[in-house]
């Protein structure tokens, strides 16, 4: 089902719709094939979507698991695991029933995760659980003292089975696949994070070690762990998204999802027992992808961190909004322009590139929130500041537009108490602090390393207040309100 449509009819009373069920499945239920965690939007826009566009996915199938809570697994159960992808262009829409997830199962379920991943026709698990689950510290290793982790160690240790966090339920279902003699597997990462593959497996395996260095080396010995770049901005879906919906399509559906029509999918590893053909909708095969991970988190994610933070201090809301004052649009060229001269490469074709950001950030038909990107701020600013500004450095060249994503970061962190980041704590202990030590603190949270150094230090410092100045009294800062978070 693909319906184009530029102004939909409101829709009539929801009762006298059918709701979306397994009779509008476009295909029959394929096998369960593909494992995911961390069920959510962007999954739903992404790697599913790509998968129902394969060749053969007839034969992939994806069981996807919930993260925190089990909300959007019983939505999706009560529809067949069927939703709707609405691709939200400047004046239209277009309409398309997935059927790819084939069962929706609430994360808390380890039961039925260990039995699943155990199973020898299970192939692949994917992975969006946010750049925060993985817990690395600045060594590049397991924070094995973090309180969920060591939670959880115990947890397994004492045979309860029961963990709360992704790695420690997915350590536990490879843990089941070693007992079956189920052989290899390939573990991909789509979530926004360097070399994300290598990131993974330094979280999985630093987990194994600490509770059984045996599954550990099982682990190094069967397990692949594919990097990924991930693309397609998806922002939350709302009432009126439903309601556009039913008014389209004559039937109801309680867990659409909203996207642009750009969508984008690198991939670079090995898949020891096979893969979808995702390269049949566009997905890209490589052998280095390092230069396309940087691509995007620095220009894309930079982007829309530096909007999200500078966007809000000046009163906006939206992507479209922030994008459209020119005081946040000059700062993200500057960013832009540190950041494009460490992408090596013609063949990234960054001018290209960059206009086709602008149209996509420009479509205010995508209500892309900067509350919800700017969530886990120093987890993010690690990968998309802190990289460009190091560079700069490097290169002789001060790193400012860099640097002043850290800044107006900092602005925010001390503009509403209700801050939310994965060290909120630390965040919070360094603004009850002033001057140049409060700056210090900060940037010790996202970089130690830098907060050493001086002369950092003293450039950030000097860049605070930059876009708080032009902001109006009366025009509050609603930073990181929502407790949504996505795949941006």
């Amino acid at each position: 089902m693909n319906t184009e449509l530029r102004t939909p009819a409101r829709p009539a009373a929801a009762a006298e719709l059918p709701r979306l069920n397994r009779a509008l499945r476009p295909a029959p239920k394929a096998p369960v094939r593909i494992v995911h965690l961390g069920l959510g939007a962007f999954h739903r826009s992404h790697q599913a979507w790509y998968t129902q566009q394969a060749g053969d996915a007839a034969e992939w199938g994806i069981a996807a698991f919930t993260g925190r809570r089990p909300d959007a697994a019983a939505a999706l159960a009560d529809q067949d695991g069927l939703y709707t992808l609405v691709e939200r262009a400047d004046t239209s829409d277009s309409f398309t029933v997935v059927g790819s997830i084939v069962e929706a199962v609430d994360g808390a379920d380890v039961e039925r995760l260990a039995e699943l991943v155990a199973a020898p026709a299970t192939a692949v698990v994917t992975l969006t659980i946010t750049e925060a689950a993985y817990g690395l510290g600045t060594d590049g290793k397991l924070d094995t003292a973090a309180p969920d982790v060591v939670t959880d160690l115990a947890l397994l240790g004492s045979g309860s089975g029961h963990p709360a966090t992704p790695l420690g339920r997915l350590v536990l279902a490879l843990a089941a696949r070693r007992d079956a003699g189920s052989g290899p597997l390939a573990v991909v990462c789509c979530d926004n994070l360097s070399n994300n593959g290598t990131v993974a497996q330094q979280a999985v395996t630093g987990f194994a070690h600490a509770l059984d260095a045996g599954l550990a080396g099982w682990i190094d010995a069967n397990v692949s762990f594919v990097s990924t770049s991930v693309d397609r901005i998806t922002p939350r879906t709302t009432d009126e998204d439903v309601a556009d919906v039913q008014a389209a399509c004559s039937y109801r559906d309680t867990s659409p999802v909203v996207a642009e029509p750009f969508s984008s999918w690198v991939v670079s590893g090995k898949f020891p027992a096979g893969r979808p053909r995702w390269e049949d909708a566009g997905a890209l095969f490589v052998d280095d992808i390092g230069p396309y991970e940087n691509r995007k988190l620095w220009l894309l994610n930079g982007a829309h961190s530096l909007l999200a933070y500078a966007g809000q201090l000046r009163g906006h809301s939206t992507v479209a909004e922030a994008l459209a004052d020119t005081v946040c649009r000059q700062a993200v060229e500057a960013f832009w322009d540190e950041a494009e001269a460490n992408l090596p490469g013609d063949e990234l074709q960054i001018p290209e590139y960059r206009a086709a950001l602008l149209a996509r950030f420009s479509n205010a038909r995508i209500a892309h929130n900067l509350a919800q990107i700017a969530m886990d701020g120093s987890t993010k600013l690690r990968m998309r500041a802190v990289p460009v500004l190091l560079a700069e450095q490097a290169a002789g060249r001060s790193g400012a537009a860099a640097a002043l994503m850290i800044a107006a970061w900092m602005d925010c962190s001390s503009a509403l108490p209700g801050f939310q980041d994965p060290l909120g704590d630390k965040v919070a202990a360094a603004n009850a602090i002033s001057g140049t030590e409060r700056v210090r603190a900060l940037l010790a949270v996202v970089d130690p390393v830098l907060a050493a150094d001086a002369a950092v230090v003293q450039l950030i410092e000097s860049l605070t207040g930059t876009f708080a100045e032009a902001l109006p009294a009366t025009e509050p800062c609603n930073c990181l309100t929502s407790p949504e978070r996505t795949q941006l």
